[in-house]
């Protein structure tokens, strides 16, 4: 094995917002039994992680802290005792580095990459040996980091949340890198996809990649009416909300009765009223991001029907500012990669 340089850059939040981002040298951990060091060749931008960059404080953090949950690379070294994956395998980090399969509970919270612990925007990368997937043999290291966060919340609703199967219909708000990638996964699953966006151009490229309807919410501000009248009246069988509040009441009158709704965010906030919840049997189940068992059916699935998510643009390491800004413009269809 070839000898393991002693120092790597890494981006560091020092303070709150992306003016705070510094460009630093730290130096290169050694993997202890159980881990593995990755040299991390890209990483993919989440809200999530620009939240983390604007008010790092409102989470409670320590800084200086690595940001960023996703990334892809290539084993360089193992602890000892570490037999898998060995050095030189291609993988991706779970963005929870201790939920290999079951339930979330608190334990699985505290080890977030990019916020309880650190993150993964650096030159390499101090991972678990069991907090790692193997990429796909058709994916590049850019398409592969964008699936840790955004790919797997996007399977996690789908088939864990939705249980989503042929003929049905699902409504995907927005798109961003989740329901971007829902929107290819409904395909998969044999389910027709309504896209929302506020932007024509963006709708148009929903369309190509497969979605059955469109609405421009911005043209129609009553969207969830609209819904209701490409349905028939009946509503769709399933909501990926992202949304929150602001949201959500329009979600639950788009939702068939007896539908189900995952939520994935809080975008906007606003009052809500449970009575719809009620009234509709409406399953309603916050999402997480996944388990790592979830990863792993995500990339077979993604193999199986040689499934490439989508990147809007990539940046290299030193652009890492220029990045998290062109994500807080929203101007983007699928995901920002970051490689390295």
């Amino acid at each position: 094995m070839a000898k393991l340089p002693a120092h790597m850059r890494a981006w560091e939040l020092t303070g709150a917002g992306i003016d705070a981002l510094r460009l630093a040298e730290r130096p290169v951990p050694e993997p202890a039994p159980g881990e593995v060091l990755v040299r991390v060749r890209a990483s993919s931008l989440n809200y999530r992680d620009l939240s983390t960059v604007r008010d790092p404080h409102a989470r409670g953090l320590q800084l200086p802290l690595v940001p960023n949950s996703d990334c892809a690379g290539e084993v360089v070294a193992v602890g000892a005792g570490t037999e898998s994956p060995a050095p030189g395998t291609r993988v991706a980090g779970c963005f929870f580095q201790r939920w290999a399969d079951g339930r979330i509970d608190a334990g699985v919270m505290e080890s977030a990459l990019g916020g309880a612990i650190e993150g993964v925007l650096s030159e390499s990368a101090l991972l678990r040996a069991d907090g790692v997937v193997e990429i796909p043999e058709h994916l590049s290291f850019a398409q592969a980091a964008t699936l840790p966060c955004a790919g797997v919340t996007a399977w996690h609703c789908l088939v864990g949340v939705g249980a989503v199967g042929p003929g049905e219909t699902v409504l995907l708000l927005g798109t961003g890198g989740v329901s971007v990638m829902a929107l290819q996964l409904a395909g998969l699953l044999g389910a027709r996809a309504i896209v929302t966006s506020s932007d024509d151009r963006k709708l148009e490229r929903a369309r190509a990649l497969g979605a059955w309807q469109t609405v421009n919410y911005r043209n129609e501000r009553e969207w969830d009416t609209r819904v209701l009248e490409l349905t028939a009246g009946q509503g769709v069988d399933f909501v990926l909300e992202v949304g929150g509040a602001g949201t959500l009441a329009r979600s639950l009158n788009a939702v068939r009765t007896g539908g189900r709704i995952a939520l994935i965010g809080v975008l906007t906030r606003g009052q809500l009223d449970p009575t719809a919840i009620m009234r509709k049997s409406v399953g309603v189940q916050g999402v997480y991001v996944g388990s790592r068992r979830m990863f792993l059916d995500l990339n077979r699935a993604l193999a199986a029907h040689s499934v490439e998510p989508v990147i809007e643009a990539s940046f290299a390491f030193e652009q890492a500012p220029e990045a998290f800004q062109a994500l807080a413009d929203a101007r983007h269809f699928g995901k920002l990669v970051i490689e390295l």
